[in-house]
């Protein structure tokens, strides 16, 4: 099978550093965020690796570092490489999301081009800001007749699609994880991704959502800037 073909894995770990950390000597600093950074950077040239920033934006996260990969050993390798360092000692893994990419059913008559809903593969923008939550739909969802969530679904995708500088990730974590979905909207404009959520709490398929939270506003910036950052 092709790398095509194949479904990747999709993970989202966000991370608090230890306040006692920023009272270490200066020395001691420099060296954990040398030898993290140097986690990060060898691992980006074996799987996809991205690092945002969430400092000062969420009390529970200073970071977000988005991985995907065609094997959990890499996730599972590169935290152990992680927590060994300087700066690891001092990091609380407070959020991690885990999911996997499949083909979307509900895409197949839109013809939308770079419909996310069509690929195994995912395939990052390089926009600024990604905004990224777990979700949950209700059972009654999957209760309805097919063409009834088909019709529900058209208008959500219809809706996207007005909205050309907001991209959707969506991949899957049912038996993964505790929720459903994770999704990730990339975009250099936050305030149409304001306006997407605002549009799509008035239509008829919010009421089947059981839980869309919490959300992480996320800034693309490079592990060496987000360490000084926390620094």
């Amino acid at each position: 099978m092709s790398e095509n073909q194949k479904r990747q894995y999709v993970n989202y770990t966000f991370y608090k550093v230890d306040p006692f950390w920023r009272r270490l000597p200066e020395k001691e600093k420099e060296r954990g965020k040398r030898e993290f950074a140097e986690v990060i950077e060898g691992y980006s040239n074996k799987i996809m690796v991205f690092t945002y920033s969430t400092f000062g934006l969420r009390a529970d996260s200073d970071f977000m570092i988005w991985r995907i990969s065609y094997s959990l050993d890499d996730f599972q390798e590169m935290t152990s490489e992680i927590v060994k360092t300087g700066l690891g000692k001092y990091l609380n893994n407070t959020w991690s999301f885990l999911s996997m990419t499949r083909y979307s059913v509900y895409v197949d008559k839109h013809s939308h081009e770079g419909q996310e809903g069509r690929r195994l593969r995912v395939i990052p923008s390089q926009s600024k800001y990604i905004f990224v939550y777990p979700f949950v739909k209700t059972t009654d969802w999957y209760l309805l007749p097919v063409e009834e969530r088909q019709r529900m679904m058209d208008e959500h995708i219809d809706l996207g699609h007005k909205y050309p500088s907001v991209k959707i990730n969506t991949s899957y974590s049912f038996g993964l994880d505790d929720q459903e979905f994770i999704v990730a909207f990339e975009t250099d404009k936050p305030e149409d991704f304001m306006e997407v959520v605002m549009k799509m709490r008035e239509q008829e398929g919010r009421k089947y959502t059981l839980r869309d939270t919490p959300i992480f506003t996320c800034v693309k910036k490079d592990i060496g800037e987000i360490l000084n950052l926390v620094a």
